[in-house]
């Protein structure tokens, strides 16, 4: 099996998250589909932060969740290597779904209500949003991907490009305490996490290794902000209330992180 330099069975993912994208631009409002946003210029210049920090990161696999926000911020790391993985992508990865447009005053409502959203994730039964998916169907598929994932040969490092709400239910799913310990997990745009994994072969004829050990190398690094300096809103604050975004256009919009 494949492994770091100086380990014996340790293999490293380097979760992002997307970079900044408007999801009240006029496009998506009039298309009512999310999925379709775009990295607006501030968030093509955080993923070319990001590429600058990767530059000399030995990656083997890098993976998306192929919707074009990812997608176009994984592509922008990639630039910076000289023989890049092929981009590869992953559905169980995509962003929670909300299930309809919910029309909100204005974004600071909206901010609110996500986060009020994301302190119910861990009770049964708890949705993204009225309607929306199940927070513990969400954390399963997301789990299943990185599961598959580790269990793949040949590989040591893998760059992996998700979502806000994807990435908190991966962190809880790292410290042992599943979709209840999304919330304080802040995943800025374009944010790294570094995630290390133990493995170990399974007894007998299967050659499948099993995860002994979860390790937290770092989280919500941006390389675009090391120390946050001036970054004082939450990341669901942020992505709806930039200055760049389209004040006037009116917030009714299926949210995805």
């Amino acid at each position: 099996m494949s492994a770091l330099e100086g380990t014996t069975g340790r293999r490293r993912i380097y979760l992002m998250r997307h970079g900044h994208v408007d999801y009240g631009s006029r496009e998506v409002v009039k298309s009512q589909d999310p999925t379709i946003a775009r990295l607006t210029p501030l968030g093509k210049e955080q993923a070319k932060a990001a590429a600058a920090a990767f530059a000399h990161v030995p990656l083997d696999i890098a993976i998306c969740s192929g919707l074009r926000r990812t997608r176009e911020t994984a592509e922008i790391v990639l630039s910076q290597h000289v023989a890049p993985p092929v981009l590869e992508d992953e559905p169980g990865l995509t962003e929670l779904h909300s299930g309809k447009f919910i029309p909100f005053a204005t974004r600071e409502e909206l901010s609110a209500y996500l986060t009020f959203t994301f302190e119910q994730a861990g009770k049964e039964g708890a949705t993204f949003f009225e309607g929306g998916e199940l927070f513990a169907d969400a954390y399963a598929r997301a789990v299943a991907s990185i599961e598959a994932l580790l269990h793949r040969p040949g590989w040591s490092s893998a760059l992996v490009v998700a979502h806000e709400g994807i990435n908190r239910l991966l962190l809880g799913w790292m410290c042992g305490a599943g979709p209840s310990a999304s919330l304080p997990f802040e995943q800025d745009l374009a944010c790294v996490n570094v995630l290390d994994f133990d493995l170990v072969p399974e007894e007998g004829d299967n050659p499948v290794s099993r995860i002994e050990r979860r390790i937290i190398k770092a989280t919500n690094v941006t390389p675009y902000g090391w120390l946050k300096a001036g970054m004082h809103q939450t990341s669901f604050e942020a992505i709806f209330t930039a200055p760049e975004l389209e004040d006037e256009v009116e917030v009714e919009v299926e949210v995805e992180g």
